[in-house]
């Protein structure tokens, strides 16, 4: 983790900085006196807004991506009504009112006072933010986009074109950090280390040409140049983490998903049956890591007798089509829900499941069982991954397979399984009041490892299966990459299904958000949530992915 200890003040500087450049720079309707101009602006603090503005959106998109691969809970039985244009405008507004209008300016500033370092970061997180935009939206603005009264109207530039702008803006990044220039006084993910950016860079380039493989056949001999040169995010303290702290007003620095679960009235957010339930029969040494249970049983799982008011469905039979999948109930104290569930919201608040000490800072699972209120556990200060050396070994695991190098994906897979039971379990003394006798020995970590080599033999798609489902435990925390990999390669097909028996088939891609498509007028709302973005060249239809 990096140790970030300025967060509080810096967010407190720039937020006027941050609303008076989107009003006197991006609407440009008026000239205010009391408006901080750019060439007053302090890059500084600028850059403060800009890194704060970026960890916000990836941190939400990733937790919606995290919901469609059940990393994260999904409420909604119909696919297509799960998220309405609505649900993206914020996050829409974000990138390109508040980040890419503060970023442009940040690199007028910093051309003008030679930080390369500076316009360095910004191009990586603008980089991140097109990659993010085209993943979830397709064909998005760009060149026309953040104009000014130059250009009210931006036209969407298909996804292809902003992935290759992309790779040369982060060509431009890395020649930035090579350049020597000063670091800014608030580097909030790799304080001050150039190389470690630079290493950064090349890991999103690997990102961008994973999801490219499908659709061009080079990218994976790209891929495997870069892989080359070693010059990429490939040890665990290379990870590139943003630290969240523990202040709780004024401003809120937490952990978004700690403020949601750790609050006055209980938990404010349900885990994921799926992943909760396929964690503990693994015995997976993290599971006491992500989630913190705050009762032993479950009502409704074996031998613990339904209760109709805290679990509605613990007095039901599943489903038909849920032959064979968790269904309402888990085993140990696991209180989540399953995928779809649209149920209300019962007196459950200090029984449901919690998130963890990782990746919010929450509380470590020894046993306890107790209800969890606002400040318990590490008080919020947990982490938003963005970038980690597992997700490089799964991706290299993913390429081994479909290159028919079966032997080399499962060492692939055992690497970053191996790279992601070493991250997270550093965590537990991020609790300081958990009785940490409960963490897994060696013995504990050997013997998962061992067991998912065994699935991965024995696995009748291949490996495909325990392949993804391993990768999606990993990426706890930040879902993007998982929901991604889901629509390149349709596995997991073992996924526990929509609650509902007909929800209608996955998402491929999101509406376009509703402001931009009711104030845009060359933006056309798409039709439905089936329209696939440039890189998913699979079969459309129920059938693919395999499980809906």
């Amino acid at each position: 983790m990096k140790n970030i200890v300025k967060i509080a003040s810096c967010i407190l500087a720039v937020g006027a900085l941050t609303f008076q450049s989107c009003e006197s720079i991006e609407l440009d309707l008026r000239n205010n006196p009391n408006a901080l101009s750019p060439d007053n602006a302090d890059p500084n603090f600028l850059l403060n807004g800009i890194q704060e503005d970026f960890i916000r959106t990836v941190q939400t998109m990733g937790t919606r991506a995290a919901e469609f691969v059940r990393i994260e809970y999904l409420f909604g039985r119909q696919y297509q009504q799960t998220y309405q244009p609505s649900n993206f405008d914020a996050q829409w507004e974000d990138i390109y009112t508040e980040q890419l209008t503060d970023t442009y300016t940040l690199y007028g500033l910093a051309d003008d006072r030679d930080l390369p370092y500076h316009k360095g970061m910004g191009q990586f997180m603008e980089a991140y933010s097109m990659v993010m935009l085209v993943d979830f939206f397709g064909d998005v603005p760009y060149a026309e986009a953040n104009l000014g009264s130059e250009n009210f109207n931006p036209s969407p530039e298909s996804g292809a074109s902003i992935y290759d702008k992309m790779l040369s803006l982060l060509d431009e990044a890395i020649a930035n950090f090579n350049a020597g220039g000063v670091a800014p006084q608030n580097d909030f993910f790799y304080d001050g280390d150039a190389a470690a950016w630079v290493r950064a860079c090349n890991t999103l380039k690997l990102k961008i040409l994973i999801n490219r493989r499908t659709v061009d056949a080079g990218s994976i001999a790209t891929f495997n140049g870069i892989i080359n040169t070693g010059n990429y995010i490939s040890s665990v303290d290379e990870d590139m983490d943003f630290q969240w702290g523990t202040n709780a007003v004024q401003p809120d620095v937490r952990h978004p998903q700690y403020a949601g679960d750790y609050t006055p009235t209980g938990g404010g957010d349900y885990r994921a049956n799926h992943l909760m339930n396929y964690m503990n029969n693994q015995d997976d040494p993290r599971i006491r890591y992500f989630f913190y249970r705050q009762n032993a049983d479950t009502p409704g799982a074996p031998g613990i007798p339904g209760d109709l008011e805290t679990i509605e469905c613990s007095l039901q039979s599943p489903p038909p089509h849920y032959f064979g999948f968790p269904f309402c109930s888990l085993e140990n104290g696991y209180w989540g829900r399953d995928h779809g569930s649209d149920e209300g919201i019962p007196p459950d608040g200090f029984l449901r499941s919690l998130i963890g000490v990782y990746p919010a800072g929450g509380k470590f699972d020894d046993d306890t069982f107790e209800g969890q209120v606002l400040g318990n556990g590490g008080g919020g200060a947990g982490v938003t991954p963005v970038l980690m050396a597992s997700t490089v070994d799964f991706w290299r695991a993913e390429i081994a397979m479909v290159q028919g190098n079966t032997p080399g994906a499962k060492q692939f897979m055992l690497d970053g399984l191996a790279k992601s039971v070493e991250k997270v379990t550093a965590f537990g003394s991020v609790d300081p009041t958990a009785d940490l006798s409960f963490e897994p020995s060696e013995a504990d970590i050997t013997a998962h490892a061992n067991l998912i080599d065994d699935d991965f033999d024995a696995d009748a798609t291949g490996g495909w299966n325990v392949l993804a489902q391993e990768f999606y435990v990993s990426l706890y925390g930040n879902g993007l990459d998982g929901f991604n990999f889901y629509r390149r390669t349709g596995y997991p097909d073992n996924l526990q299904p929509n609650l509902e028996p007909n929800p209608g088939s996955v998402n491929r891609s999101f509406f376009y958000p509703a402001n931009a498509a009711n104030a845009n007028s060359n933006i056309t709302q798409k039709p439905d949530h089936l329209q696939q973005v440039f890189w998913d060249n699979n079969p459309s239809g129920p059938s693919f992915p395999f499980s809906n």
